[in-house]
């Protein structure tokens, strides 16, 4: 198998490291949205009718009130779970369009400063397509026709978002945008969507995601049922085990992560090494650190940035939406990437989007924006925002991205000062080497249990 490089280069390679990588093992389900475009021909017309219809089916009203309107008396038609009948992936799936060869207003609000497709743009409406996905899943079969949907749907994390050929995607032509529900829990629902665009009679794949969305009750104060998956055939229910292994696996890693759990002996390794690279030999100062040729510390690897997120962002419940977030994250990673390496990266994946706490549209949102881990042309950098309220001066951490570009050049290492950053600088490793869809050759943890049981079960 051929060795990669990009994980554990020269510069910093250990006896103790294992050089070789191997893919990773979970495969996703992307495949069965062309099989189900086979099954369904839904149309769901123009993104801007989807956020028609969503508004629609929840008896929202235009403009923006301090106080929004109440929604309480739609508690009464909350469903009971055994009430909710079971519903394929056939049935939630549907597609849009983004109409940028006729929408010219569009072409102005998605093109970039190199003729491009912003894809910050392209995460508002994906966040707003995985919405519209729950909606067609969701099937009371007793609600009344003139009663809205007494359902509030949140996004809770983005598990995945990958991107391919954004250099060549042309902001004059349309682009399609399609998804199902892949994956129902009690109250969550994994939305899978994909965006492509038609050019010279072949489809150009440009990104691929996986939303884990949140279902509650009409005034959003507690979680509600959501109707089970029942796959409809043997594709289906590949897709539904892929997304089951996913959901395991993601538990798993979230309990493993190296901000809550020390790192492991390699990683430990790895550290050690850090330190005496950049400490002097011939020194015994405390605190005398000294920066390697063609490296920067990550303390100066920084960017941020403040701003008031207008009510124009907002969903119902005057909190700003996801995308709109994900929007502000992609751009300033972008910037503080581009700084970095004096240069235009492309873009690759976008992971583990965590949502940890609303923002509200009265506050104040900081962005900011760490390169944490870099290998020959990669670039990992973790994007963290916060809330500010002006009357308590307090902020809170509402989200944490994880943005992978790649350079067309080999970039400077980033290299951590504190232990703190050199947490950063692990977990930015891990980030990255998932992004790339690799793993190390030694055993992580929880192949190390599986060999010790089997052991245990040999002996």
């Amino acid at each position: 198998m051929q060795r990669m490089r990009c994980l554990i280069s020269s510069r910093r390679q250990l006896p103790l490291l294992a050089s070789r990588l191997l893919p990773s093992s979970g495969v996703r389900c992307y495949e069965t949205g062309e099989y189900l475009k086979t099954q369904s021909d839904h149309y769901s017309g123009t993104m801007a009718e989807v956020g028609a219809k969503i508004r629609e089916r929840t008896g929202v009203e235009r403009g923006y009130h301090v106080v929004p309107k109440s929604r309480k008396h739609l508690l009464e038609h909350h469903p009971k779970k055994e009430q909710l009948p079971a519903r394929s992936m056939q049935d939630s799936y549907t597609h849009a369009i983004l109409p940028l060869s006729v929408d010219e207003m569009a072409r102005e609000r998605y093109i970039n400063h190199l003729g491009r497709v912003r894809m910050g743009r392209l995460m508002e409406e994906l966040d707003m397509f995985a919405v519209w996905l729950c909606h067609r899943h969701i099937n009371i079969p007793d609600l009344p026709k003139d009663v809205p949907l007494p359902y509030t749907f949140v996004t809770l994390l983005v598990d995945r978002i990958d991107f391919s050929d954004i250099e060549n995607i042309q902001v004059n032509k349309d682009i399609e945008v399609s998804g199902f529900i892949s994956w129902v829990g009690n109250t969550s629902m994994e939305a899978t969507i994909y965006t492509r665009q038609l050019l010279n009679d072949k489809y150009l794949n440009v990104t691929k995601a996986v939303f884990l969305m949140v279902a509650r009750n009409a005034i959003n104060s507690a979680s509600a049922p959501v109707n089970p998956l029942k796959p409809a055939d043997a594709v289906e229910q590949k897709c539904w085990e892929e997304s089951d292994e996913r959901q395991r696996k993601r538990k798993a890693t979230e309990s493993q992560g190296v901000l809550v759990w020390p790192p492991q002996q390699h990683e430990q390794a790895i550290m050690y090494n850090l330190l005496q690279r950049t400490t002097p030999k011939d020194s015994f100062d405390l605190n005398r650190r000294a920066l390697p040729p063609k490296c920067n510390w990550m303390e100066d690897s920084q960017r941020s940035t403040m701003m008031n997120p207008f009510p124009e962002n907002r969903n119902a419940h005057n909190t700003i939406f996801g995308g709109f977030l994900m929007r502000q994250a992609i751009e300033i990673s972008f910037i503080t990437a581009s700084i970095y390496m004096r240069g235009r990266p492309i873009l690759m994946c976008l992971s583990d989007i965590s949502f940890l706490q609303p923002v509200k549209v009265t506050a104040f949102l900081q962005m900011t924006a760490y390169v944490v881990y870099t290998d020959q042309s990669y670039i990992q950098v973790m994007t963290v925002a916060k809330n500010w309220q002006a009357e308590s001066g307090e902020p809170t951490t509402t989200n944490v991205f994880y943005v992978t570009y790649k350079a067309d050049k080999i970039v400077d290492e980033v290299l951590p000062r504190t232990y703190r950053e050199m947490l950063w600088y692990i977990h930015g490793r891990r980030k990255l080497m998932a992004a790339l869809n690799l793993r190390p050759d030694y055993p992580m943890p929880e192949e190390k249990e599986k060999q010790s049981n089997t052991t245990m079960t040999a002996k």
